[in-house]
């Protein structure tokens, strides 16, 4: 008896560990903390060198290593290069850094926003949507479909949350499948 109430015990020990291991997700290849801010966390993600430049390119590193706290829709390097042929290189030049900051900016949201708490909200609207503002000042939405969240820009473009609550120091990130383009 002893013997199955160790190993009950060791069973619910290595169930808790592993839970605990599991609450933030592995993000491009690399390991995400929740002691690490935005920018700490991001330069390690194979999937958000684009993001990371343009970020650099913004001048905007410091600010999201501030306190926040912040909800980010970091787009992945396929999102990005998604864009029409230029698009990138054109806003990385110094002469675009305004245009460049505005769309980064729309892509970040005052607050530590989990997914469940927008998907509750967007639940809860007359319309399906959870209306809000980034940074910015441009309108986003929000909108469940299935087990998924999306979340859309002024123009009406969806952008899928694939990898949900990468919790960080000072807020979360949630991975989206395409650049939100501000109008």
């Amino acid at each position: 008896m002893k013997t199955i109430s160790k190993l009950a015990t060791a069973a619910v020990a290595l169930t808790i560990a592993t839970a605990a291991y599991a609450e933030n997700p592995m993000v491009g290849g690399a390991p995400m903390f929740e002691t690490k801010n935005i920018v700490e966390n991001a330069v390690n993600s194979a999937d958000h060198t684009t993001l990371v430049a343009a970020v650099q390119a913004a001048g905007l590193v410091e600010t999201l290593q501030g306190p926040g706290p912040f909800t980010v829709f970091a787009p992945v390097n396929d999102a990005f290069a998604a864009l029409p042929a230029g698009t990138v290189e054109t806003l990385l030049k110094p002469e675009n850094k305004d245009m460049l900051v505005k769309v980064l900016t729309a892509h970040v949201v005052a607050g530590d926003w989990s997914a469940a708490q927008i998907a509750r909200q967007a639940r809860a609207s007359s319309d399906g949507f959870y209306h809000f503002n980034a940074v910015s000042g441009d309108a986003l939405s929000a909108q469940v479909k299935g087990n998924n969240v999306y979340i859309y820009d002024e123009s009406g473009n969806a952008s899928r949350v694939t990898i949900a609550d990468v919790d960080q120091s000072n807020g979360v990130i949630h991975v989206v499948d395409s650049v939100l383009v501000p109008k």
